[in-house]
């Protein structure tokens, strides 16, 4: 299995407090390592497919789709103030964390601002919840019509967030742009026009559920 590179340290130190743990007592070994094996299982990083039709907006996390709403997207980005369809997605302990950008294209802006750690799950989490945010610019556009934000934001439990794209850089539909540990959410806003395809309350993969299809 794949693993990300953010992992290694996590898993090195949960897999030597767990070898510590067996030298003490077996049965404390084993009763320590699941959250080994968890802690393996969170940083998976595997191989996925994006769907390749023309058009499409790709999911960028694994986990839950939350309720659509109506919102403005984060100021730092630039997008002005008019309220954008939102579709989250939230990740819970045990899903994969790498997020995957929704379409192939050009980023153009980056932004980190730092918040609270509500529970990703909640609405209010979008605004005041520590997040990372990308506005990306679809591959063959050439004005802003159809740029799309992209926010990764830090949950109850989450500590770091890692965005490994910035401006001026392509990114791949479906291809790895970075990931948030431990539990957390990430946003798409739309740009106006766009046909959402995927229904709240579904599991989602990302790089392979498509969200969206722009008009």
């Amino acid at each position: 299995m794949p693993i990300h590179k953010e992992g290694w340290p996590f898993i090195a130190l949960f897999a030597g407090m767990n070898l510590i743990a067996f030298l003490i007592a077996f049965w404390l070994g084993i009763l320590l390592l699941p959250l080994t094996i968890w802690c393996v299982a969170f940083f998976r990083d595997p191989e996925r497919a994006a769907p390749d039709a023309p058009g499409l907006i790709i999911c960028p996390a694994d986990g839950k789709l939350l309720p659509l709403v109506e919102a403005v997207p984060p100021e730092e980005l630039g997008l002005g103030p008019t309220p954008r369809t939102r579709l989250s997605v939230f990740m819970n302990v045990f899903n994969v964390h790498v997020n995957r950008s929704p379409v192939s294209g050009t980023v153009i802006g980056k932004s980190y601002r730092p918040g609270k750690f509500f529970n990703a799950s909640f609405d209010k989490a979008s605004l005041f919840n520590e997040r990372m945010s990308l506005r990306i610019r679809p591959a063959g556009e050439s004005s802003e019509a159809r740029d799309l934000a992209v926010v990764q934001i830090a949950g109850l439990l989450a500590q770091r967030i890692v965005c490994e794209v910035g401006p001026g850089q392509g990114v791949e539909r479906g291809g790895r742009f970075g990931i948030i540990r431990f539990g957390s959410r990430v946003d798409v806003y739309l740009p106006p026009g766009c046909s959402v395809l995927a229904a709240p309350g579904t599991m989602v993969r990302a790089g392979e559920t498509i969200l969206a299809r722009f008009g």
